[in-house]
């Protein structure tokens, strides 16, 4: 075996970049982009050092997942503990304490009394949020065959929606406006109905859609409808009622199928709501998290289901068919844990309306300028939509320049800051989308 010299002195950033064109895929990007990609040196609460010295504000989260931000020491505390413990063990066969401990809290975290809907109280832990869909899916599926309804084989969606880049989720995604048109002709093919109606929609104009959306349930073979509530995210950053939420509870108990509710982006506080489906008045009969579940310190997900829903998957094959390799894994298990605590301690039940307040009254000038289509703002969430596509690498130049990190696509440049960020860190970052976009 040829030796190779790992020594840090030796991978100076151009070295990173090049040895990165040459052997390592990005997401949704070709193989040997024209643009390199940045190379970080460490991360450290709300920030991102950069190996040529350079700082900039992680105005994305990482993508929603390091909500309170990089190593906060809670969560580093968590995976030291955990890590000197056992850092995996199989899952088939045998349990631990954090995986039952995370179970217990998180089916207590997602129901609570007077909620429309029955407790969640059943846990299936995977390693991505696609796979959470996934396994969401075939939990639906399995359900229906369990209650004698083989029949019911395809989910009810809306435009304008993304789930995920497995093989499943990616059927729920937007099949025309969405990331995987390329593969039309090779997924199942689902139900589509509207993207649902923006927020601030009148009664009877939700009323009127929910109504449509029931009389699509009632005319196909629908197992579940599977949703992103209130904020559908990287298929667009787009945002609607609570009531939406709501009708779709009652659209699922009065024909059959289950609802799904994917809070993989929503959850944990990023809406300024625990979960969405709580804040509408609603439980799921399964619900999809991941991204925020560890504090963005490591990939895991869960799904969880009602009594009913696994009773009738048992009923039907004898076990719900899936079984990751790192499925249950201690260390993801004990760091969720830990993020769960701060989740619960509330200290962004204040800070995520004052984001959302600093957020509009930065981007709102944005408004005004010509290109731009549209600047909404939810939670800790602020989108600014252009009328063309965005030029992504400049876009993006122009930002890390202004010290701030984001990743616009498509015509949009958006923003989901850590909780943990200060007024000032919000005005950096929506002064330089300011810039940016203007320019």
């Amino acid at each position: 075996m040829n030796s190779v010299d790992h020594s840090t002195d030796l991978w100076t950033p151009s070295r990173i970049i090049d040895a990165d064109r040459r052997h390592v895929w990005h997401p949704y990007a070709p193989r040997r982009a024209a643009a390199g990609n940045l190379p970080v040196a460490s991360a450290s609460g709300t920030r991102l050092e950069l190996a040529d010295g350079r700082t900039v504000i992680d105005g994305m989260s990482s993508w929603w997942a390091a909500c309170h931000g990089h190593g906060h020491p809670h969560l580093r505390d968590a995976a030291h503990r955990q890590i000197d413990r056992m850092s995996h063990v199989m899952f088939g066969g045998l349990t631990h304490r954090p995986a039952a401990e995370l179970a217990e809290r998180l089916t207590a975290f997602a129901y609570r009394p007077g909620l429309t809907g029955e407790p969640l109280t059943s846990v299936f832990f995977s390693d991505s949020g696609s796979v959470a869909v996934e396994v969401a899916m075939k939990m639906a599926l399995q359900y229906q065959r369990g209650v004698g309804r083989p029949d019911r084989t395809r989910f009810l969606t809306w435009r304008g929606g993304y789930h995920g880049d497995t093989q499943g989720p990616m059927g729920v995604c937007d099949p025309d406006g969405g990331m995987h048109a390329l593969w039309a002709g090779v997924l199942t093919p689902q139900v589509f109905v509207p993207a649902p109606p923006p927020r601030g929609s009148t009664p009877d104009t939700v009323a009127d859609y929910l109504a449509r959306m029931r009389a699509v349930v009632e005319e196909n073979d629908v197992a579940a409808v599977i949703v992103e509530p209130v904020v559908q995210g990287a298929g667009g950053m787009r945002f609607h009622d609570h009531a939406v939420v709501t009708g779709l509870r009652r659209v699922c108990d009065e024909t059959g199928a289950l609802l799904i509710l994917d809070e993989i982006a929503t959850g944990f506080g990023r809406t300024g709501d625990d979960l969405v489906g709580t804040a509408a008045g609603v439980v799921p009969d399964i619900l999809c998290l991941g991204k925020a579940l560890t504090g963005g310190f490591l990939s895991f997900a869960a799904t969880l289901s009602t009594d009913r829903v696994a009773a009738a998957v048992d009923a039907g094959a004898g076990a719900l068919m899936h079984g990751p390799t790192f499925m249950g894994n201690p260390l993801a298990c004990a760091v969720a844990l830990a993020a769960l605590d701060l989740v619960e301690s509330g200290y962004w039940r204040d800070r995520v309306p004052r984001i959302a307040g600093l957020l509009h009254r930065g981007l709102a000038p944005l408004q005004d300028v010509p290109g731009v289509t549209d600047v909404r703002v939810l939670g800790a969430i602020g989108v600014v939509e252009t009328v063309d596509a965005v030029d992504t690498a400049a876009v993006t130049a122009a930002l890390v320049d202004r010290g701030v990190w984001l990743r616009p696509f498509g015509r949009l440049v958006y923003t989901m800051p850590p909780f943990t960020c200060t007024d000032d860190e919000i005005a950096q970052i929506t002064g330089a989308v300011r810039e940016a976009v203007g320019a």
